[in-house]
C-alpha cells in the first residue's frame, strides 16, 4: 500500500521514493553492469540481446533502445545509474540534461548559467511554468530523446 505523497504534485518531477525504488531495481542494476568495459561492449555489439539478460519490463527495455531518459526515469530509473547509459553512448550528463527538457545542450548549459528555471508557475501540476507537462519539450532539441 502506497503512503501519502503529496509530492507527487510537482511539475516535471519524479521523486525517486523506495516505490521508484523497486520498480527499477533491475533496470538500475543493468545500468550499474556498464562500469565495466567487457559489459559496454557486449551492449554496445548487441543491445537487445544485452537487454534481455535482464528481467526488466519490456517498456524499461523499449525505452533504453528508445534512449528516453525521461520515460526511463518514470519506469524507476534513477538519472545516476541512467548516467552510465549515457557514458557508454559517450555523451556527457549536460547533454543527456538537456536532452531530457527539449533543448540543445548549449540551451540547456545557458538556462542553468541563468539560473535555472524560475519557480513562478512551477510549483504544482496545472500552473503556467515552463516545466508544466504541455510546456514540453522545449528549445531548439525539440523532441530529442538522446
Amino acid at each position: 500500500m502506497s503512503l501519502n505523497k503529496p509530492y507527487l504534485d510537482i511539475p516535471g518531477t519524479t521523486i525517486f521514493d523506495a516505490e521508484q525504488s523497486r520498480r527499477g531495481f533491475h533496470l538500475n542494476q543493468f545500468c550499474m553492469s556498464l562500469m565495466r568495459c567487457a559489459n559496454r561492449a557486449r551492449f554496445k555489439a548487441n543491445e537487445r540481446a544485452y537487454l534481455d539478460e535482464w528481467p526488466m519490463s519490456e517498456e524499461q527495455k523499449q525505452a533504453v533502445l528508445a534512449r528516453d531518459l525521461n520515460r526511463c526515469i518514470a519506469l524507476g530509473g534513477n538519472i545516476y545509474f541512467l548516467a552510465k547509459i549515457g557514458a557508454t553512448d559517450g555523451r556527457s550528463f549536460q547533454q543527456m540534461a538537456g536532452s531530457m527538457t527539449g533543448m540543445t545542450e548549449e540551451e540547456y548549459r545557458d538556462m542553468m548559467i541563468a539560473g535555472g528555471r524560475s519557480v513562478q508557475g512551477n510549483r504544482v501540476v496545472g500552473e503556467d511554468g515552463d516545466a508544466q507537462a504541455f510546456r514540453q519539450p522545449q528549445g531548439k532539441g525539440g523532441k530529442a530523446n538522446v
